[in-house]
């Protein structure tokens, strides 16, 4: 299945099989579903040859990950074409600028990410995403946040060992959040997004902030490499001090 599991054969590892099953099975957002799948049978030209994936796309990583990188959505000619989160879209693209920093730090093998059999592996890392359907214009609907969060709770069920959340864009930062209070899980005061920010929370993780790797962010010079590695530098020592 791409976006599945990178390594790892301890007991977790076929319950997080399962919930990669059930969220590529699902059906509940029918504006997403009709979309992905549009795209998916109208391809990008440079495309027009690949197959694309076209259904919710699981999480991808180490099962036995202390950080957790919570991502918007699949990128519709991205993720929604390979099938794995963060992959495929294109050079200097959100994906090879995120795994770039990531193999900085030391949690991926390679610092690019074109396709599912390109070799990427990532070490205490797993990247999952708010909403596991390409939305429009990459903007899901509160409604669409909130159908999707079960799918986010169950593969961090499914991940003992997270210590660390860096949470990509406000959407991922407040969709965590959400996930928290609907457990009863209410940090006072309530955090504030902003890049590098670091909160640790009542369950004794810490979240961390990051602007999204967008074109828009990086072209723009909103985020630079440097400021990137700077989250995940600040990562890895959040990890090394426990």
């Amino acid at each position: 299945m791409p976006g599945g599991i990178a390594h790892g054969v301890e007991e977790r590892v076929p319950r997080l099989v399962d919930v990669h099953a059930r969220i590529v099975a699902c059906e509940q957002c029918p504006r997403l579903r009709q979309y992905c799948t549009r795209i998916g049978t109208e391809k990008r030209r440079a495309f027009r040859d690949d197959t694309y994936w076209a259904k919710p796309v699981p999480g991808f990583g180490d099962p036995n990950a202390r950080l957790l990188i919570i991502g918007l959505a699949p990128a519709a000619h991205g993720a929604n074409r390979t099938g794995r989160v963060f992959t495929g879209d294109g050079v200097g693209g959100s994906g090879d600028f995120l795994m770039a920093a990531l193999h900085r730090a030391g949690f991926a093998n390679i610092p690019t990410s074109e396709r599912p059999d390109d070799g990427l592996t990532l070490t205490d890392a797993f990247i999952a995403a708010a909403v596991r359907c390409a939305p429009p214009d990459n903007t899901p609907t509160p409604e669409e946040i909130a159908r999707c969060l079960p799918h986010l709770r169950d593969e961090i069920a499914a991940l003992p060992r997270v210590k660390v959340v860096v949470a990509l864009g406000k959407i991922g930062f407040d969709a965590y959040l959400r996930m928290l209070k609907q457990d009863g899980i209410v940090p006072k005061p309530r955090p504030q997004f902003a890049h590098n920010s670091h909160t640790v929370l009542p369950n004794g993780l810490t979240l961390v902030g990051c602007f999204h790797p967008s074109r828009q962010n990086t072209n723009t010079g909103r985020l630079t490499a440097p400021m990137m590695h700077q989250v995940f530098a600040s990562a890895r020592r959040l990890l090394s001090a426990r």
